[in-house]
């Protein structure tokens, strides 16, 4: 069954905003939040909650996610990976608590075939540190402005002629 209230593009933000630079998904979604978007578009900040990310995106036409990457000597580097490379079965299963947002593009395309979204997009911030914090570093925030300037400028809808 479609749902009926699923938007055209679910934004959906993943991240620990008590691990430093893992709250770098909810700080775009805070972003994009201030933008005047298309009223189809419907921002997600998940935090940790990978059963959000595959409940909001059944019936969207596209979604997005934006979450932290571990730090690899890049703070600040911003990945965009097309969903289909990272939504792999889970090795061992996924118990529920375990359950992330990647886990939730498999499993949201078998449990809800062609009500899932097809065309997803990732992009990644390399995180400059994952201590406990309530702030991002100072290249991470660059990033979360550039990804957040990206996606709304992908939800640009050109005039009607």
């Amino acid at each position: 069954m479609a749902n009926l209230d699923a938007p055209a593009t679910a934004i959906i933000g993943c991240g620990n905003i008590n691990r430093g630079d893992d709250g770098a998904g909810p700080a775009v979604i805070a972003r994009l939040a201030a933008e005047d978007l298309p009223s189809d578009v419907e921002l997600l900040d998940a935090g940790t909650d990978g059963m959000a990310v595959m409940y909001r995106a059944r019936g969207a036409q596209q979604l997005i996610v934006i979450d932290a990457r571990e730090p690899e000597g890049k703070p600040g580097a911003i990945y965009e990976v097309p969903g289909d490379v990272l939504a792999a079965e889970p090795v061992h299963g996924v118990g529920l608590h375990a359950f992330r947002w990647d886990n939730a593009l498999f499993v949201g395309r078998k449990i809800f075939g062609d009500d899932f979204p097809s065309d997803v997009q990732v992009y990644l911030i390399e995180a400059q540190t994952l201590d406990y914090a309530t702030e991002l570093s100072g290249p991470v925030v660059a990033a979360v402005e550039k990804v957040a300037a990206k996606i709304a400028a992908r939800l640009v809808i050109a005039p009607e002629a």
